[in-house]
């Protein structure tokens, strides 16, 4: 049966394997509403021939001799919007579905599935829809919070923790961050229990160490250091 516009889906497969693709065009062209109007073998391969074909739908390989499936993906999502990309690999990887997904990926399947159930894809995301389930979206969501976390390692402190924080860093100490911040001593002291509970440390010489470290990572005066400024 012929999609929304009355006409067949069209396809473009991209493999480094012959074989795995002699195969799929097989498996596609077998059906009356899937037709296979181009392959490549390179990235650089599909990312010329994609946007002449214009397809509805491209199969892109995630693993390839010159690149990436994922890099293809972003390109044809930038060059030919209207085209769904649908990743296939053999491989299970978290990080290469988080790349995938936020290049713009419709879906993610590996190459173990069932012919019918990649027909299945493949008509899902030429539809508009997605193939990310809720386990999917849920690690999804829990590696772009750990990313995150990891570009802003201050993430979880307030603008005051963060600015006692750098000045623990400077060595000073309760009295003297008080009286800079015009704070009562006891209010410091309990910023810091609170800071020192958020990055999972026992004592405010390790919070002293830490902030050093960030102080030499962060050489051009960006990031956690431009918070702290603020209060």
């Amino acid at each position: 049966m012929p999609n929304a516009s009355g006409h067949p889906t069209r396809v473009f497969l991209l493999d480094d394997h012959a074989i795995v693709r002699r195969g799929l065009v097989a498996l596609l062209e077998d059906e009356d509403d899937i037709i296979v109007v181009g392959e490549a073998e390179t990235a650089n391969q599909a990312v010329h021939r994609i946007p002449v074909v214009q397809p509805d739908v491209a199969v892109l390989d995630v693993r390839l001799p010159d690149g990436d499936g994922v890099s293809v993906c972003r390109d044809v999502r930038s060059l030919c919007p209207q085209t769904a990309c649908l990743m296939l690999t053999s491989y299970s990887d978290d990080d290469a579905l988080y790349e995938a997904v936020m290049a713009g990926a419709s879906g993610y399947v590996l190459k173990q599935i069932h012919g019918s159930d990649l027909v299945g894809a493949i008509r899902t995301v030429a539809g508009g829809g997605s193939l990310l389930d809720p386990r999917t979206t849920s690690r999804m969501l829990h590696q772009i919070r750990d990313r995150a976390e990891r570009s802003d390692p201050l993430r979880a402190l307030s603008r005051q923790e963060r600015q006692i924080f750098e000045l623990i860093g400077q060595g000073l100490t309760n009295r003297q961050i008080g009286q800079r911040m015009y704070l009562a001593e006891k209010t410091v002291k309990n910023y810091v229990s609170s800071l020192l509970r958020k990055l999972s440390m026992q004592r405010r010489t390790q919070a002293a160490v830490y902030a050093a470290q960030l102080r030499q990572e962060d050489s051009r005066g960006s990031g956690w250091e431009s918070s702290s400024e603020e209060s």
